[in-house]
């Protein structure tokens, strides 16, 4: 089983050699696909999280690979479904338990995939990995979707998780990028001080609060700390943990996050920063179409937002340059697939696919490799891999790391956590017991 530890500087440096490399080769990109002609008409069912309202880039893309799938294949229909993402999270464990999961469907690495894996739900695709689909891969990327040496799902994504601004904010106020966590906090209070929302945070989806405890936890005890905690060699009562939850309590004393964070998903936080109304927004490198390429994002407003890393705290053993992140999501085919060999050739078509057309297209990182020299890329964008070719090291993200039941007893303690229901304590003890359950 891959161990639960953090994703390091190997997948940033591997990522910039494979960013200088020519992009993958059209030779294995399913141009058509032998043996779905003729016959009967085949439909694989898709099952995806990135709806054409929240997510416009990424569901166009996706539309046009299953148009350009079916054309090359006739007879091959591609039937797609599409949830948000936690509505897709929720659906995946219905389907599952009933043996009705869609033909292919996306999965997250590491805990997320173990259980589904353990059940014999997902297919191994070390075959089409085999035929030079990987070396298309930025090296590392596919490990964290292994399981006892087998692949059991094909990343699509690479991401970091910055902290977004808004430059015009920041003028008006004379703020500065900080670079420590006091100037951090300076910042906090200055605009909640002048009435402006500092933070938005949609934390009805928990997740998204947990970046900010990662971050303060990394910068406070350093990269491996949580990661310890997590894989049983360290514990959550470790101060730094503690002290990292004990610092959430503080910014939510500063009113450091936009009103009713624990009861807004994180699209509905989303508002708030793209009408200009809050200051800040910690989140994924996803997010850079609304800020570069989504030509429905007001011009004004992409020119106006800019990035910084997590500050350091001052006594922490954290460095500037370490980020939370890692893999996004990748695609599994199910194992009880009645079309299961088609549905491998969907995914090897649209892996590769995917990463010629996201890097213009939607301004996201792909897993795959990407010659820089042959594509125009935004600035921020471009920033964005630079400080990937500095990180000195990339933690995957704490709930991907546990299972699904950890995760979810932390989840609900980082919302408790927001909320002021536990005390800091109190939030390293549950995170003890529920993994001390599954020892």
């Amino acid at each position: 089983m891959l161990k639960k530890k953090a994703i390091s500087i190997f997948f940033a440096l591997t990522m910039i050699v494979g960013l200088a490399l020519t992009g993958c080769s059209s030779s294995s990109s399913g141009e058509s696909s032998e043996g779905s002609s003729g016959g009967d008409d085949v439909t694989v069912k898709l099952m995806h999280l990135w709806p054409s309202g929240s997510s416009k880039q990424h569901n166009m893309i996706v539309n046009d690979i299953a148009a350009e799938y079916e054309k090359a294949n006739p007879g091959v229909k591609i039937e797609q479904e599409i949830l948000s993402n936690e509505q897709y999270k929720e659906k995946l464990k219905v389907l599952s338990a009933s043996n009705e999961l869609p033909d292919v469907g996306m999965t997250w690495a590491a805990g997320f995939l173990d259980p589904y894996v353990k059940g014999n739900k997902f297919a191994p695709l070390d075959d089409i990995l085999e035929g030079g689909l990987k070396d298309s891969f930025i090296a590392g990327t596919t490990e964290a979707y292994a399981v006892d040496g087998k692949t059991y799902g094909l990343p699509l994504e690479l991401n970091i998780s910055p902290v977004y601004y808004n430059k015009k904010i920041f003028e008006k106020y004379n703020l500065e990028v900080p670079e420590t966590y006091e100037d951090f906090k300076k910042i906090v209070k200055t605009l909640a001080d002048n009435g402006v929302t500092p933070i938005t945070l949609g934390n009805k989806d928990r997740w998204t609060g947990s970046l900010w405890y990662m971050y303060l936890a990394d910068r406070l005890g350093g990269p491996e700390t949580l990661t310890n905690a997590i894989n049983r060699s360290g514990t959550f009562e470790d101060p730094a943990l503690v002290k990292a939850a004990e610092e959430i309590q503080n910014l939510v004393g500063m009113d450091a996050f936009v009103k009713g964070f624990n009861g807004l998903s994180n699209d509905e936080a989303k508002g708030p920063f793209m009408n200009e109304q809050a200051a800040m927004y910690l989140m994924g490198s996803w997010e850079l179409p609304n800020y570069t390429t989504n030509e429905d994002v007001p011009q004004e407003f992409r020119d106006s937002v800019g990035f910084f890393k997590f500050p350091t705290v001052e006594g922490g053993k954290g460095d500037i340059n370490s980020f939370v992140g890692g893999p996004g999501v990748g695609l599994f085919v199910s194992e009880d697939s009645e079309v299961k060999e088609e549905a491998k050739k969907f995914v090897e078509f649209f892996v590769q696919k995917w990463g010629e057309r996201s890097v213009t297209d939607a301004g996201v990182i792909p897993a795959t490799k990407v010659d820089t020299a042959s594509v125009d890329l935004p600035q921020m964008y471009i920033d964005v891999l630079d400080e990937l070719s500095n990180a000195s090291n990339i933690t995957l993200y704490a709930d991907v790391q546990m299972s699904a039941s950890v995760a979810e007893e932390h989840l609900n303690m980082i919302q408790a956590l927001f909320g002021g229901e536990v005390k800091p304590e109190e939030f390293a003890k549950a995170h003890e017991e529920a993994l001390a359950s599954e020892e």
